[in-house]
């Protein structure tokens, strides 16, 4: 399986290092987040990438991981709510300013509008990402999400924390922005087993409902817990039914792969 791996110090993050790992050669660029404070191999270290390995082999997909370095803020180093929603902001622009366009260098020029993913702390970033930047984002397949960050932290409830919370900012939204976020598509999947936390799905369903924003919430059953177990189940089967059809046309893609390492 084709991997590349890059770091580099974020000016957004104040040059804090950063590690960006992509998979496959070819097909719809997926950002794929990791748990809580997990780092960029994380998936693939829990086997996640394997469990997605055919889509990756058939040209269907192309995924890139970076740190999750808003989740160890949230988790390991900020003292108030208020601190982390800042630093869920600075990553925010790490995402949209560096990471996007890094996709874009390496898909071509332009990858199109990429979609998200990500399980517990990962579907709170994917959920994020595409309901702050539609025009960026197609897609979030948000799994066993966490997505009320005042369970980690105490504080005020600052504008950096309304910012950064899509249960905060969408009941607010309007206009083209809106527009744009009715054009997407938001699975919330979640289990019934063991540290699961069910409402969390249906809480941001009826925040993204009444706005019409298209949005499905798959819930599993008791034998599903919040665990790795359950997501290699859930990204693979949720992938098959929302991912284009192969297409067989186009350049090489060994020589696609040689220019995407020299990028």
């Amino acid at each position: 399986m084709s991997k590349h791996k890059i770091t580099w110090n974020s000016p957004s993050l104040g040059g804090r290092e950063i590690t960006f790992c992509r998979y496959g050669v070819r097909g719809t660029p997926l950002l794929l987040f990791p748990t809580a404070g997990g780092d960029a191999e994380e998936p693939e270290r829990f086997h996640l990438i394997d469990a997605i390995g055919e889509f990756l082999q058939d040209l269907r997909l192309k995924v890139y991981v970076i740190d999750s370095l808003a989740g160890q803020a949230w988790l390991q180093e900020c003292k108030s709510l208020a601190e982390g929603a800042a630093f869920q902001n600075r990553f925010d622009a790490c995402i949209t300013n560096e990471v996007v366009p890094a996709i874009h260098r390496d898909c071509g020029g332009d990858g199109g509008r990429i979609w998200v993913a990500g399980a517990s702390i990962g579907a709170f970033n994917a959920l994020a990402a595409l309901c702050r930047h539609p025009e960026l984002f197609e897609t979030a397949i948000c799994m066993s999400g966490t997505y009320d960050m005042r369970r980690f932290l105490e504080g005020d409830l600052t504008h950096d924390y309304y910012e950064s919370s899509p249960l905060d900012f969408v009941p607010d939204m309007s206009g083209e922005p809106l527009e744009l976020l009715k054009r997407r598509f938001v699975l919330l999947a979640h289990g019934l087993g063991a540290h699961e936390s069910p409402e969390q799905s249906w809480d941001v369903e009826r925040v993204l409902g009444p706005k019409g924003i298209p949005n499905r919430v798959d819930e599993w059953g008791a034998d599903w817990p919040h665990d790795w177990i359950t997501w290699r189940k859930m990204l693979p089967q949720f992938l098959a039914e929302l991912l284009p059809a192969r297409v067989d046309d186009g350049p090489d893609p060994d020589a696609e792969q040689a220019e995407a390492g020299d990028a």
